[in-house]
């Protein structure tokens, strides 16, 4: 026979946790009348993925609005767990003017997504390989494209319009915080933890823990650099040592 003192201690906490969460369900749709319905078609989106045999979802998957994705066939998606995928305006912190758009339309063409990473209104277009490392943030009106449209056709330009174009990989490997309309170009290659500061055009590599920004983006605070300057000096060689002799290319100005 239970405490009869304790059974009543639980039932009124059972009862709280209804008030309470009924209180949040009713306060969400007040504020948001549109954010359940949107999670609910979002769970209906992500089991839709998950019937498609050229798409790979881990499971977690969170969709904030519709996104458009398109895998066309010969192609691949691969998102890793708790992936959070944002194509709504309301209760973004800036302006988004596109929901996400996620695109690979030439066969072999892959697009991977690490865990827990944050996308928002950004377009991913794959011709070859595009690698997003675990917990990435990416803000909204992003472009990110390992391929041209079409070729530079010089001298014959007339034979522009009729181009494919030619594609080099990318990859964002993990942590990496790229700001809002930046765009990321063939063949860039983002270190682990670096930051791209809005608005800005990588098309090259960025060595991790560092701060670029503009058009082309440039190194404007290196972590590594700040560090070693604050090292005593006995293990700044000791560093120095283990590291290696510099490369031509470090050594250049």
């Amino acid at each position: 026979m239970g405490d009869p003192l304790t059974d009543h201690s639980t039932a009124g906490d059972s009862a709280a946790m209804r008030e309470s969460a009924l209180a949040k369900a009713l306060r969400v749709l007040g504020e948001d009348p549109m954010r359940i319905p949107i999670r609910l078609w979002g769970r209906v989106l992500v089991w839709r993925l998950g019937l498609r045999t050229n798409v790979e979802v881990a499971g977690g998957l969170v969709l904030m609005g519709r996104p458009l994705i398109d895998i066309r066939k010969g192609s691949r998606l691969v998102i890793g767990k708790r992936v959070t995928l944002t194509s709504r305006n309301k209760g973004y912190h800036l302006n988004m003017h596109s929901p996400m758009k996620i695109f690979a339309d030439r066969t072999g063409a892959e697009i991977c997504i690490g865990d827990e990473t944050r996308i928002a209104g950004t377009c991913i277009h794959a011709y070859e390989s595009i690698r997003i490392g675990k917990r990435c943030l990416i803000s909204a009106n992003c472009q990110i494209l390992d391929g041209n449209a079409h070729d530079l056709s010089f001298p014959d330009v007339e034979q522009r319009i009729h181009s494919r174009g030619s594609s080099r990989p990318i990859v964002i490997e993990d942590d990496v915080w790229i700001g809002a309309n930046s765009i990321i170009l063939a063949g860039a290659r983002i270190g682990r933890g670096a930051v791209i500061g809005a608005g800005s055009v990588v098309s090259g590599t960025v060595a991790a823990l560092t701060v670029v920004r503009g058009n082309p983006a440039r190194v404007v605070l290196d972590y590594n650099a700040l560090a070693a300057r604050d090292l005593p000096s006995s293990d700044a060689e000791e560093k120095s040592a283990a590291e290696g002799p510099a490369s031509p290319a470090s050594m250049q100005s």
